[in-house]
């Protein structure tokens, strides 16, 4: 959805307060693809801060359901967005028009804004809880359900030549 913010960008002191349903069903990290479970709609503040200049201030709480990193087990991830940018009108844009990629002109492109709020909000790895055991590398059993018994002993990698130096001299 697009927002018109040309009146509060161009009008010192104005300010704009709007809630907007957030329309996306779905995102997408470019790896992974989440679905949203429940959404809030965004509460948007945009203020006048000076010449070709405005303050954007919002919120909204957002589910997702996404698979442990460790276990696969789909659990919510619960995200509550608070930002506050700065934004700019296009003329003031300069070498700063990257920063500003949820803008097109003076309209305001709630989508791609919370797109990039949740990218930089995302949690660095989703837990079922924080002593999840994972899954077994050997038959793929959740071992926060059941032990499953395989033998998941790793040999140090360093210690290969020393092992065949004992298999060698071994007497039969």
């Amino acid at each position: 959805m697009l927002v018109n913010l040309s009146d509060v960008l161009t009008s010192e002191g104005m300010e704009m307060a709007r809630e907007i349903s957030l329309e996306m069903t779905c995102y997408d990290n470019g790896t992974e693809s989440f679905e949203i479970a429940s959404k809030s709609p965004i509460s948007l503040t945009v203020t006048n801060a000076g010449e070709d200049k405005a303050v954007l201030r919002g919120c909204a709480d957002i589910s997702f359901r996404g698979a442990c990193d460790r276990c696969l087990t789909e659990v919510p991830v619960a995200l509550k967005l608070d930002f506050e940018r700065t934004i700019l009108s296009p003329e003031a844009w300069g070498e700063e028009a990257d920063d500003f990629g949820f803008m097109d002109g003076f309209s305001l492109d709630v989508e791609t804004l919370v797109h990039d709020e949740i990218l930089l909000n995302w949690p660095a790895k989703i837990l079922c809880k924080d002593d999840c055991k994972g899954i077994c590398p050997v038959c793929g059993q959740n071992l926060n359900e059941r032990e499953c018994g395989c033998d998941t002993f790793v040999p140090d990698p360093r210690m290969a030549v020393i092992q065949d130096i004992f298999k060698k001299n071994k007497e039969v």
